[in-house]
């Protein structure tokens, strides 16, 4: 096996003991990116010299931190202080801000070897595509926004990368790319340094190729409860299974992941549940959308105003008010995140996790869509924490993968369960 075979868990485990060095790993992954970024196309910027030069600077630090030489991509509108960030804009085309976003800042803290910018929507919210193609089938997309972040660690580029979700932009890529992600209870992960949609939605979170992958990132950023653990195995599970209130639209092979996911489950001793959610969730999802488009006016305003030419007509749309929207749908759709925040909550502990579809179906064919982010825009907008999981493969043999969903900050738990679950769930891994 190649270093960058290695699971993020795997290869920490030989970069403690001292049997890999964090050179001979970001060197074995640059030569992966060498020969499938051509057909991938998943990094805005990369720089081997300087992945090299960061990685022989980890393997001379006295200290090991938990994330210790293990190559990490960054989305391209998140603050790297050694590359560019270019939000895929030709405004900030070449740009260097000088320092690193909070969340490069705590990586590269705790030993993580930052190797390059992962392609991106424009802004990770509209506009100019990524490159990007799916690892799986070039002729289809990676998802959106996080295309290039989410390509690359199923392609086996990267073992983590950095991404973000609005509405669906990390957990549908993690689905379409067939690799694990985790999109973070709201807040937990400091924003500043990320480019700034809509500050009630967006959410920074990682991909990994395994759920110890992303357990490490967790402790990294101290998230809550790390230290206490579930303290039931498998059997003592009690899963929700939970089509939402948009399941009529789900792809055939989506509902298929999902019930499979759920027999594979209940075949294994969990108990299974069909879990229906309260009334005031069938219209959480445009809830979403208004709060997205309402907040989004003001995040592209200075573009706008500075560089109106170069900025793409969707966002000029958007500070328009193209939608439409008004202060009371606004105040309307607060209030109705807020009310379904506590009745999500309440299902627990009675629940240990819902399971749910991670998205409407396989990749779509082209760069253009990206996908549709109706499985996940709910879920970003409750502030709850969420798995990607893979489970299976469509008509087209591209992957289907279904999440999992826990109550505002009951990530430490979420992970617990994803480790129990996984191997279940996903039974190639």
């Amino acid at each position: 096996m190649e270093p960058w075979q290695l699971t993020a868990s795997a290869a920490a485990a030989r970069l403690r003991d001292g049997t890999l060095t964090a050179e001979a790993l970001t060197r074995s992954c640059l030569e992966r990116i060498a020969e499938r970024e051509p057909v991938t196309k998943a990094f805005s910027y990369i720089d081997p010299v300087l992945a090299l030069s960061n990685a022989r600077k980890v393997d001379k630090a006295y200290a090991k931190g938990i994330l210790h030489g293990l190559p990490f991509g960054v989305k391209d509108m998140i603050d790297t202080a050694d590359m560019p960030t270019s939000h895929n804009s030709p405004i900030y085309e070449g740009l260097r801000q000088g320092r690193d976003a909070a969340c490069v800042a705590v990586a590269r803290g705790e030993g993580a070897v930052i190797l390059g910018k992962t392609d991106t929507v424009e802004f990770a919210a509209g506009g100019r595509r990524a490159l990007t193609r799916n690892p799986h089938d070039p002729a289809r997309t990676p998802g959106g926004s996080s295309s290039g972040s989410g390509a690359a660690v199923a392609d086996g580029m990267l073992p983590l990368a950095f991404g973000t979700q609005t509405g669906g932009s990390l957990i549908r890529p993690a689905s379409f790319n067939g690799c694990y992600g985790m999109k973070p209870t709201h807040g937990v992960v400091n924003s500043e340094g990320a480019k700034r949609y809509s500050h009630t939605l967006d959410t920074i979170g990682w991909y990994g190729r395994a759920p110890e992958d992303l357990r490490l990132v967790a402790e990294a950023f101290r998230l809550f409860g790390l230290d206490i653990p579930l303290g039931k195995p498998l059997r003592q599970l009690r899963i929700g299974l939970c089509r939402g209130p948009n399941w009529d639209v789900a792809a055939a092979e989506s509902q298929a992941a999902l019930l499979l996911a759920g027999q594979r489950l209940d075949a294994a001793g969990v108990a299974v549940e069909a879990l229906e959610l309260p009334a005031p969730f069938r219209d959480i999802t445009e809830a979403q959308r208004i709060i997205l488009l309402g907040e989004g006016r003001g995040a592209f305003l200075g573009e706008y105003l500075a560089a109106h030419g170069l900025l793409h007509q969707d966002f000029r749309e958007r500070v328009e008010n193209f939608a439409g929207i008004t202060p009371a749908a606004q105040v309307a759709a607060y209030d109705l995140a807020g009310e379904c925040r506590k009745l999500f909550d309440g299902l627990f502990p009675g629940l240990d996790a819902v399971l749910t579809p991670a998205a409407k179906g396989e990749a779509p064919v082209g760069r253009q869509d990206t996908g549709d982010p109706v499985f996940n825009s709910m879920w970003t907008l409750l502030h709850v924490p969420c798995i990607g999981i893979p489970c299976t493969t469509g008509p087209n043999g591209m992957p289907v993968g279904v999440q999992i969903v826990g109550p505002r900050f009951g990530d430490a738990a979420l992970l617990d369960v994803a480790a129990l679950v996984a191997p279940v769930i996903d039974p190639a891994r």
